[in-house]
């Protein structure tokens, strides 16, 4: 994994379309998603297998993308599935476009 710099970003990644969706946020987004698509990312994503990136947002402090993602996690389901479907409506695996 190459060196990225810090890029507060705040993601979400689904298991498949439709299926179990994950929030999280982080400085340094290919690793963190690498990690996720790897099983080491956490617990919760390896056992669901949540791997594929399906929406991020980039912030300019890390304070503002740990709002957001709390924001998002208190969300309804429908809420997420929306904004996925805003930016993203193939459910493409947008961790590829980086490569």
């Amino acid at each position: 994994m190459r060196e990225e710099p810090f890029q507060p970003s705040v993601y979400l990644m689904a298991s498949r379309r439709n299926g179990t969706l994950y929030c999280g946020s982080t400085s340094s987004p290919l690793r963190r998603i690498w990690q996720h698509r790897e099983g080491v990312g956490s617990v919760f994503t390896r056992k669901y297998r949540v791997t594929r990136l399906v929406w991020y947002e980039f912030h300019g402090q890390m304070s503002a993308a740990l709002k957001r993602e709390l924001q998002i996690k208190e969300w309804r389901r429908r809420w997420k599935l929306e904004l996925i479907e805003a930016a993203n409506p193939d459910w493409r695996d947008l961790y590829e476009d980086w490569f």
